[in-house]
């Protein structure tokens, strides 16, 4: 099963200017629905940095209508930390375990690493995923924190 959905999804890749208002909508439902609602954390999501980000949506096109599934954001150097970052990292949560983590990051190691060469990344991650970031060549730098009611932690990947 994680393979087939894996191999069902179309990803796409679009400035913030480029997406629908019928994407952006589901960009925001689907960011407040996990990272608001399921993850009981009162925050403002929309955060004035999307205009300036990439964003890469993952949309499951077996449905009668292509829904969105996954979804991450990546900020330019220079507008959350020095480095580049990856943000807002989130899979359906009906669809998790479905294989499709990994190839969201993927894309988005591959984007970084060709639209900003020699430059590093860092992230703030859950905590929780500390392990899937360190095996995707991150680092943690720093110790645990809060941020919104969730344990965080900074981790850095080296430049390619």
């Amino acid at each position: 099963m994680p393979a087939t959905l894996a191999r069902m999804v179309r990803w796409q890749w679009k400035t913030f200017s480029e997406l629908t208002v019928g994407e952006l909508y589901d960009v925001l439902a689907l960011r407040s629905r996990v990272f608001v609602v399921e993850q009981r954390s009162i925050y403002l999501d929309p955060d004035g940095l999307d205009h300036p980000s990439h964003h890469l949506l993952g949309w499951d096109t077996a449905r009668s209508r292509p829904t969105l599934v996954a979804y991450l954001r990546v900020l330019p150097p220079g507008l959350k930390f020095p480095e580049a970052s990856l943000g807002r990292v989130v899979v359906a949560p009906e669809t998790r375990g479905q294989g499709l983590a990994a190839p969201l990051t993927a894309q988005a190691l591959d984007f970084l690493d060709a639209r900003y060469p020699g430059v590093a990344t860092r992230i703030s991650a859950q905590h929780y995923l500390q392990a899937f970031y360190e095996r995707r060549g991150f680092h943690a730098e720093g110790g645990v924190y809060d941020e919104d009611g969730i344990p965080h932690i900074e981790m850095r990947r080296r430049a390619r």
